[in-house]
């Protein structure tokens, strides 16, 4: 099944100590599903920064960052307290569809 991420803010500018807001949505017709924010250094490196699971009604939160989860509208906004300059990086929104597999029965 086809899922799409959007994520149309342009570059933004934010003062250290200040905190920044950034937008994602999404289109699925999945309804138990994990969305991640990652930040991608200057080198290139794509770090996990928080993670959300559609089932959980509580936005997650991890340190100076948290999430704006709005199921319904399907979208996912980031928060980032107390900006830093290691802040300064790119920034994508990700979808995982959660699949349960079963091990093959035996005969």
């Amino acid at each position: 099944m086809a899922q799409t991420v959007t994520q149309s803010q342009p570059e933004m500018s934010v003062q250290e100590a200040e905190t920044a807001t950034l937008d994602c949505t999404y289109d699925t017709k999945d309804s138990n599903y994990y969305l991640y924010w990652y930040k991608q250094t200057a080198s290139g490196q794509m770090i996990p920064i928080i993670r959300q699971e559609a089932y959980k009604q509580e936005n997650a939160t991890e340190n100076r960052f948290s999430v704006n989860f709005q199921k319904a509208a399907k979208s996912l906004g980031l928060k980032i307290s107390d900006s830093q300059l290691g802040d300064a990086a790119v920034y994508f929104c990700a979808f995982q569809e959660h699949t349960v597999r079963q091990a093959p029965g035996r005969g």
